[in-house]
């Protein structure tokens, strides 16, 4: 099938054509008719499939078919739950709506509101914003959802897991009823389940994948080791492997840090990417990661959730999340688009249990390699560490909020939430 098929228009085709694409992927193929049609829908899709692409696309053509408003009021509002996704969506819908007449923003937090007023008073059809910077300009007076069409919710079992379900409940309050609403997350959970009944309208549900599997062209595999041996062992893979491009993944902001220093000493360019770090930082290790002048890019999961970084060889887990699906996304950041990855596990003796539960999750078992001179600690507990809840319970217990954080609730008009405003628990 080509997008032709699909009933895009002639700008959309030749946009889609600049940027190199010639066949839908298939939640493409199975989202774009329904939401053209005006339909909502319920999308499951695994990481790097496109599904970004499968809402822009014909939210676009939508848009796009009446006459631009004289006002230019935000037509269409899509939430994402971390500013790198925002700013990833934002650059998806400025590439796909070169050739027509739309104007797009993205708002988020951790930078100056005032380059985003300023863009918002010109006029904007498309808002791509972060919770927290929407509602902080929206009780500023500086924005009004009265006229949107459409609303995006993209990523919605992230924007659940960090606690963003009262204001999707605000900004569902300050949208007209009538509106077209398109919801995408990587999976059908029975919370996700449950949110979508209360704001789609007969959707139709959408899976490009089976939910909660891992994308095939991944090469995954387990090194058993003991915990004090971790970093050594990390070191040892990247530098005998000579890999120029590896993201890893630990579960505490602290503990990224502390990682990056070590690679650091080891002569290995790193940077580390979590909620303590400015927006200026974390977009400067972004950049630095994707040119190659950064090797290693380690990070905690609500800050690479939405990173696109086109083939990416290697994802190594220096911890084993304790929360089975964040897993899936952790490694989805590899074998994207149809080209193939590798995904690394360090699995300590403490760690037994989250293994388990993630090889139940997936439906395979993973082979397993021991390094010499890194084998695991026969006489180490397998006791697992304190479970968090999934909902309402931290899982670092670096990332909770003092009392003094300008992210606490978003309808205290005295505080300037303007450092940290997208997020509710900083990764």
């Amino acid at each position: 099938m080509s997008f032709n098929q699909l009933g895009l228009s002639e700008a959309l085709q030749k946009a889609i054509s600049k940027k190199g694409y010639t066949t839908p992927s298939p939640i493409q193929t199975k989202a774009i008719p329904p939401i053209l049609e005006g339909k909502d829908i319920l999308a499951s899709a695994q990481t790097g499939t496109g599904k970004t692409a499968g809402f822009t696309l014909p939210l676009l053509q939508l848009l796009s078919q009446g006459q631009p408003l004289r006002q230019r009021p935000v037509r269409a509002l899509v939430l994402t739950p971390t500013r790198e996704l925002a700013a990833q969506v934002y650059e998806n819908v400025k590439e796909y709506s070169v050739f027509l007449d739309l104007r797009s923003v993205v708002i988020f937090g951790g930078v100056n509101q005032n380059p985003q007023v300023n863009q918002l008073r010109q006029g904007v059809d498309i808002l791509v914003a972060t919770p927290g910077r929407l509602l902080d300009l929206h009780n500023q007076g500086m924005l009004s959802l009265s006229k949107v069409e459409i609303l995006v919710l993209d990523e919605a079992d992230r924007m659940l897991d960090m606690g963003f379900l009262r204001d999707i409940e605000r900004i569902m309050k300050l949208m007209p009823t009538k509106r077209q609403n398109l919801m995408f997350s990587a999976t059908f959970s029975p919370d996700i389940k449950k949110l979508a009944q209360g704001i789609l309208n007969h959707p139709v549900q959408v899976e490009a994948t089976p939910e909660n599997t891992t994308v095939e062209a991944i090469s995954q595999k387990v090194y058993k080791v003991a915990k004090g041996l971790k970093t050594g062992l990390i070191i040892k893979l990247i530098s005998d492997g000579d890999w120029k491009q590896v993201l890893v993944f630990t579960r505490t902001k602290h503990g990224a840090n502390k990682l990056c220093e070590k690679m650091v000493q080891a002569g290995i360019t790193a940077a580390a990417i979590h909620g303590n770090k400015s927006q200026g930082a974390r977009t400067k290790a972004l950049s630095g990661f994707k040119t190659g002048a950064v090797r290693v890019l380690v990070a905690t999961d609500i800050a690479a959730r939405g990173l696109d970084i086109p083939l990416l060889p290697h994802v190594i887990n220096f911890e084993l999340p304790n929360i089975p699906e964040d897993y899936i996304h952790r490694i989805g950041r590899t074998g994207r688009a149809g080209a193939s990855g590798e995904a690394l596990s360090l699995v300590s003796a403490d760690e037994t249990t989250f293994l388990r539960d993630i090889e139940k999750l997936v439906g395979t078992r993973f082979p397993v390699e021991i390094v010499e001179g890194f084998e695991p600690d026969p006489n180490a507990s397998t006791e697992p560490e304190k479970r968090q809840q999934r909902q309402g319970g931290n899982r670092d217990k670096n990332n909770a909020q003092p009392k003094t954080s300008n992210d606490k609730k978003s309808n205290r008009p005295k505080r300037n939430r303007n450092k940290f405003s997208d997020h509710k628990r900083k990764p």
